[in-house]
């Protein structure tokens, strides 16, 4: 039984719960968490972590006057546990349900909706400064990870803010670990901070001098340990923090709760910028995924009780086919270099990691950096491959036109996750990257629609000398072979002939095209495919062919509708005075929230039934 997490409704019950049941509250929502997710699936091991934060954040802070914006955002799911949002975990991550992440027009308690990572302290620092502009009185807290701290963003918010007067909190939650194992700098500061033997052999010399003194001695011990001037700050002067004009405080057990309440109350009264060190355990409460935090990052549903995360399909996924392809054309040649920004196993890069560790790179959560960095070793004579989720390459949009496409460099984008991704939702769509990719000089986009055609997309890309962009999904596609093309050249492909009518697809909307026209025959139709695996630049004389050819053109693509594969097309089109029939399928808005794939193609009107009785609408004045 819950009893405790039962009595809260909202934030104004938490308050009312003394340090003991503060505690028995902290259990009763990993057991919940534990057993809710293990139906729905979610991000476990990193809100596992949080609990005690998160408790004493809301028991001493007033939500939503004080504001708390979580960097990235999956770990929320306890703020929206207290905020009144319990239920909702019956419908997590699914089609018209709770987000996985905070989200505004959920809650008065989103104050700001995140999703990416390193932006939490920059919106914080806007509201603190927007606090001040208006007179009000109110706290603003940034809760950012360990991992988040690679990302460049993170330091120019803290330069800003170090220069500032504004009041700001920023809670570094110390895990030791993002998606995958930290790398850099930051992290060999934050070992040190948290490993420091001077500190700790006159940490305890001092503790034990304080205990010797007659009466206050405890007190005095307690004192040391949690206010600005104790032994930490005393000694470990001149941490990077402390020189960006912050207050440090820390590092400091994220899991005691009297500690955390303690010192959260020292920071609310202290003025300027505050950074709290907290130590935390991901994964905390449930042995498996402490053991195994990666793996119980981000879980589908699972047996709890044995703790047991369901095994991978062993459907040849299209991030599978990436790694191995890389491993090949390693082999063959020493120039080809790995670059991954945090996401070696996401990305399928960690098969090239094993094989060539001195030509693989890992430059942690920095997008920015992992391009221009990339440009760099092209302009010396390699070629780099930087593999990225389409959503996160959008962070890096001035580096891959500024530093790589203005001088013609030949790095490649293994663009990973490219259309829908289902259940992260509108933050990790990857459906802008050809719209934000097709105007920059000098790139190639190539879309590939079978894990078996990706050594030859590779190889073409890095055989052009040029800027290229490599996009496909999220999974896998099962096509029959007799669809598989070899990349010789970015030429329209004919996969199926007919009359009048031709579906125009590109890259995984390819195996939906055939499955359309299937439909179609059944109706008397016969309907052509055509492949595009060159989108950027467009086969022109692949399309006059086709305008030439057949009345009725449709279009279709897994990617927003502007600007677009289907834009491309309607533009060839209109400079060429064509007056086909055209009509594009793709996401209307570009807003597409979280929810199983099929759910969302349903209601983006591109499921096989809706294209169907689409195109034999629009076909009828054709027919008649």
């Amino acid at each position: 039984m819950l009893k405790t997490l039962n009595r809260i409704k909202s934030v104004e019950d938490l308050k009312t719960l003394n340090t003991d049941e503060l505690q028995v509250l902290a259990k009763e929502i990993r057991q919940f968490l534990i057993q809710s997710l293990s139906r729905t699936g979610g991000h476990l091991a990193s809100n596992l972590g949080v609990v005690e934060l998160t408790l004493a954040l809301h028991y001493i802070f007033d939500s939503p006057q004080d504001k708390m914006i979580w960097d990235v955002g999956h770990q929320a799911y306890v703020h929206k546990i207290l905020t009144g949002r319990r239920k909702g975990f019956k419908t997590l991550r699914k089609t018209d349900g709770m987000s996985g992440f905070p989200k505004r027009k959920e809650s008065v308690h989103d104050v700001f909706e995140t999703g990416h990572s390193s932006t939490s302290i920059s919106a914080a620092l806007g509201m603190a400064v927007a606090r001040d502009l208006k007179g009000e009185d109110s706290h603003v807290i940034a809760i950012i990870g360990d991992g988040a701290l690679t990302g460049g963003m993170a330091y120019e918010a803290m330069n800003n803010a170090g220069r500032g007067h504004s009041n700001l909190i920023v809670i570094l939650n110390d895990n030791e670990m993002s998606i995958s194992e930290n790398v850099g700098g930051m992290s060999r500061h934050l070992n040190h901070l948290r490993s420091n033997k001077d500190y700790l052999r006159a940490k305890e010399d001092i503790e034990g001098l304080l205990h010797k003194v007659p009466v206050v001695g405890t007190r005095l011990v307690d004192v040391v340990r949690k206010t600005k001037e104790g032994v930490k700050t005393i000694l470990v002067e001149n941490t990077l923090f402390e020189e960006m004009g912050f207050t440090y405080l820390g590092p400091i057990d994220g899991h005691n709760m009297s500690d955390l309440i303690e010192i959260l109350n020292n920071a609310k009264a202290m003025e300027g910028p505050v950074l709290i060190h907290v130590k935390t355990l991901k994964g905390k409460g449930y042995k498996p995924a402490v053991e195994q935090p990666s793996a119980y990052h981000g879980v589908g549903p699972f047996d709890y009780k044995l703790g047991i995360v369901p095994k991978k399909s062993n459907a040849y996924t299209f991030s599978d086919a990436f790694g191995y392809a890389m491993v090949s054309l390693g082999e063959q040649d020493d120039t080809i270099l790995g670059i991954t920004a945090a996401m070696s196993d996401g990305t399928g890069l960690n098969h090239f990691e094993k094989q060539f560790p001195n030509r693989f790179f890992d430059v942690g959560i920095a997008e920015q950096h992992a391009v221009t960095f990339a440009a760099g070793l092209a302009a010396s004579g390699f070629k780099p491959v930087f593999a990225v989720y389409s959503s996160f390459l959008q962070r890096a949009y001035d580096q891959v036109l500024h530093d790589v496409a203005l001088q013609n460099l030949p790095v490649v984008f293994g663009i990973d996750r490219a259309g829908l991704v289902g259940e992260d939702g509108a933050t990790h769509q990857g459906i802008f990257d050809i719209a934000f990719l097709s105007n920059i000089p000098n790139m190639t986009i190539l879309s590939v629609k079978m894990p078996e055609e990706m050594e030859a997309a590779l190889k073409y890309a890095i055989s052009l000398h040029a800027p290229v962009a490599v996009r496909y999904p999220r999974g896998t596609v099962t096509l029959d072979k007799k669809y598989q093309i070899d990349y010789k050249n970015g030429d329209l492909v004919t996969l199926e002939e007919g009359e009048n009518i031709v579906l125009l697809a590109t890259g995984k909307m390819v195996q939906q095209a055939l499955e359309v026209r299937q439909a179609l025959e059944s109706c008397g139709l016969q309907v052509a495919v055509v492949e595009a695996p060159c989108v950027v630049p467009i086969d022109e004389k692949g399309l006059e062919d086709i305008t030439c050819q057949y009345s009725c053109i449709f279009t279709m693509e897994d990617h927003v509708l502007k600007d677009g594969f289907g834009a491309q097309v309607a533009q060839w089109m209109a400079l060429n005075s064509k007056t086909n029939t055209f009509y594009s399928f793709a996401y209307k808005t570009g807003i597409v929230e979280h929810g199983d794939i099929p759910s969302l193609l349903e209601k983006e009107g591109l499921s096989l039934h809706h294209m169907t009785t689409k195109i034999i609408e629009i076909t009828k004045k054709e027919r008649a």
